[in-house]
């Protein structure tokens, strides 16, 4: 469960950071210093995507019910 876990945690890392750096840049007041906070929305994005990564990689290992 682990491999597919750290796959999927790179899939998903990459897609909710994405979406954090948008919304700094969306944000006028954060885009005024969006050198300082994209970093830190990166950074985000990659550590909300670890619990997410494991449920997912835990739904797909639970067997199925017929």
């Amino acid at each position: 469960m682990i491999k597919i876990a750290v796959l999927l945690w790179g899939i998903a890392g990459t897609a909710l950071a994405g979406m954090a750096v948008v919304a700094v840049l969306a944000v006028p007041a954060l885009a005024r210093h969006d050198m300082q906070y994209i970093p830190y929305a990166a950074l985000a994005g990659f550590i909300v995507a670890i619990p997410v990564a494991l449920l997912v990689a835990r739904q797909l290992y639970k067997p199925a019910v017929h």
